[in-house]
């Protein structure tokens, strides 16, 4: 996925879109971060799979962002955000509907033989393995726990 970033910013500094050029540095910036902090507790540089949670941040970040923007009245400020979301949502994979959430949600609570709301952490966990970066799991966990209950 770096290289993906690196070509990715190469290109749109070629082509001068500075949104994209803009977005892509701080994913890199993001990236790097978590590689310094890794150094620091002698840990591997981050793989795809954290790659991935960190653009899914990043996104939930600038959503909350546009929408306190929104109701400052600052429509130009939001709509940054909103094109900021756009570019790393080009780097995501594609996003699951709410059908197809309920259904991976009911499907990793057969797998796992959830019973109860104890199972909860069990079942979170098997889908953040299986959707890495493919659902919004605040989203996942309240259908879970409607399932569970």
């Amino acid at each position: 996925m770096r290289d993906q970033f690196a070509n990715g910013l190469k290109t749109a500094m070629k082509s001068g879109d500075k949104r994209r050029t803009s977005t892509l540095r701080l994913i890199l910036a993001a990236i790097n971060d978590r590689d310094i902090a890794n150094r620091g507790h002698a840990k591997d540089p981050v793989g795809d799979d954290e790659i991935l949670a960190i653009l899914g941040k990043m996104v939930r970040q600038r959503e909350e962002s546009a929408k306190a923007f929104e109701e400052g009245g600052r429509i130009e400020l939001a709509q940054q955000e909103r094109e900021e979301i756009e570019v790393i949502r080009d780097y995501l994979p594609k996003q699951l509907g709410e059908t197809e959430v309920r259904q991976a949600c009911q499907g990793v609570i057969a797998d796992t033989n959830a019973s109860g709301l104890r199972d909860m952490g069990k079942c979170m966990n098997a889908l953040k393995e299986r959707y890495p970066g493919a659902m919004d799991f605040s989203k996942a966990s309240g259908i879970v726990k409607e399932m569970l209950q």
